[in-house]
C-alpha cells in the first residue's frame, strides 16, 4: 500500500510540511509506503478545454507543469493526503489548481480516484482553516473517495515556520489521523 501526500505550501519546510510529516510517520509505522511531494509552481488552473473528456487518456491537456506527473502518482496510490496553509480562509492556489485539474481528469476517465482513501491537512495561524478543510474534503467526496476521521478537525496552528510543533492538540490530531488512515486502508484492502 502507498500514500502520496501533496504539500500545497510554497514553504517547503513550513507548518503544512510538518503536519504532513506527522501523519506520514504514523503510516510508515504501519508499514505503508509514503511519499511527500512539494507542489512546485506555478501550477496553472484548469482552462475547461474538455480535452480530457475527448481523449480519455488520464492526462490533462496542459503540459507545461508537473500536474500530469502528480495525477499519475495519485492514480498509483491507495491513499492521497492534500495539505494546505490557510490563505484568507482558503487553500493555496497551487493546491486548488491541482484539485481542479486532477479532479476533472479523474471524472473524464471513469472516476479514477474512486474508493481511494483521502485526508485533508490544514495549517492555520488562527482562523479560516475549516473552510480549507471543507474544500479539500469536497474534492474527495465528489471523487467517490473514503475519508477517515481523527480526534479533531485535521488542523494545526502556527504562524512562523515549524510553530505547529508547539500545538500538542494539532500534533495529536495528525497522529490519530495517520493511525485511522492506515486502519481504513487495511480494511478496504481485505
Amino acid at each position: 500500500m502507498k500514500v502520496v501526500a501533496f504539500n500545497g505550501s510554497p514553504r517547503r519546510e513550513g507548518n503544512t510540511s510538518v503536519l504532513l510529516g506527522h501523519v506520514l510517520d504514523e503510516l510508515d509505522k504501519e508499514g505503508i509506503e509514503t511519499e511527500m511531494i512539494h507542489l512546485t509552481g506555478p501550477i496553472r488552473g484548469c482552462i475547461a478545454c474538455y480535452k480530457c473528456f475527448e481523449k480519455k487518456d488520464g492526462r490533462c491537456a496542459l503540459k507545461e507543469d508537473m500536474v500530469n506527473s502528480y495525477i499519475d502518482k495519485m492514480v498509483r496510490a491507495d491513499g492521497i493526503i492534500l495539505g494546505s496553509p490557510t490563505y484568507f480562509a482558503d487553500l493555496s492556489p497551487e493546491l486548488k489548481a491541482l484539485i481542479d485539474r486532477a479532479g476533472f481528469v479523474a471524472k473524464a476517465n471513469g472516476d479514477m480516484f474512486a474508493h481511494k482513501v483521502g485526508a485533508a491537512v490544514v495549517a492555520v495561524r488562527r482562523a479560516g482553516a475549516i473552510h480549507v478543510f471543507d474544500s479539500i474534503n469536497h474534492f474527495f467526496l465528489i471523487s467517490q473517495m473514503v475519508i477517515p476521521g481523527s480526534s479533531y478537525w485535521n488542523i494545526g496552528m502556527g504562524l512562523e515556520e515549524k510553530d505547529v510543533e508547539n500545538d500538542p492538540e494539532g500534533l495529536k490530531t495528525m497522529k490519530v489521523l495517520g493511525q485511522n488512515m492506515a486502519w481504513l486502508m487495511k480494511k478496504i484492502s481485505e
